[in-house]
């Protein structure tokens, strides 16, 4: 059975909630080791196949290991991967996303040199480019724990903890999936500095985070972001007026990552 996580309709706390997203003791037959791919520049088309890839391989282990449960013999474990990567300009429509949200026809799309591809994750439209870190952890979530929400609270606790270390206050807003600045209720300038969107199938997941970084801002301005019309989106450099290098957030995302899921992490 799969199941899709939008960038925006599942609902979180209006703040960041520690004890929800403690680290978890490993229980036995858990592999806690992930193993992480800094692909660097990578077109979105080819990013989403290797995730297949990954996917697919992950779950014919898991349906070896139903079959040996049963016959009594020995289990293999799973694999844990994280891909770290760039897109050129694209925009991608979750499943349950609105056509419309895109603001661009096919020959507006050739001028920003940009694409578009309607994806299986959940959610809305959203944008990816250059600048921005997007993280794609296939992860079987039955080595770490069977609760999609807790999952997507680590991702988001692993970018406020990682935004932190520049001084940047970031949460969560009540009913909206991702990490905001401004996030407090009643607050006059929310805005969206990453988004989240995943798909989980038999607990092994895939699409993920998207956090910006040094990003075009400018190409937001092209789609209803995640179908949100009246708050703002934001980047790393336009929070502290400078661009920062990507290798230094991703390494400092990835400590986070691994304490949040008491992981163990390679690097290929």
């Amino acid at each position: 059975m799969d199941s899709v996580y939008s960038h925006c309709s599942v609902p979180t706390p209006a703040a960041p909630v520690l004890e929800a997203v403690a680290p978890s003791p490993i229980q036995a037959g858990q592999n806690h080791q992930i193993l992480v791919q800094r692909l660097g520049l990578m077109e979105y088309e080819a990013a989403w196949s290797y995730q297949e890839e990954l996917l697919a391989a992950t779950l014919a282990i898991k349906a070896q290991n139903r079959q040996a449960a049963e016959e009594g013999s020995p289990m293999q474990p799973t694999p844990n991967h994280l891909l770290l990567c760039q897109h050129s300009h694209v925009y991608t429509l979750g499943k349950s996303g609105k056509p419309e949200h895109l603001l661009l026809d096919e020959e507006a799309l050739i001028q920003h040199h940009a694409t578009f591809h309607r994806i299986n994750r959940g959610g809305d439209i959203t944008y990816h480019g250059p600048g921005q870190i997007v993280g794609y952890p296939i992860l079987d979530l039955d080595n770490f724990f069977t609760d999609i929400h807790r999952y997507l609270r680590v991702l988001e606790e692993a970018v406020i903890r990682t935004l932190a270390e520049y001084g940047l206050v970031t949460g969560r807003i009540s009913g909206l999936t991702g990490v905001w600045l401004d996030f407090e209720e009643g607050a006059s300038n929310p805005r969206k500095i990453c988004a989240l969107g995943v798909k989980c199938s038999r607990w092994v997941t895939m699409h993920g985070f998207a956090l910006n970084v040094n990003t075009d801002l400018s190409y937001f301005e092209h789609i209803v972001p995640c179908g949100i019309s009246d708050k703002a989106v934001t980047s790393l450099q336009q929070e502290l007026g400078r661009a920062v290098p990507l290798a230094e957030v991703e390494d400092r995302l990835l400590v986070h990552l691994a304490k949040l899921l008491s992981a163990e992490l390679t690097t290929k």
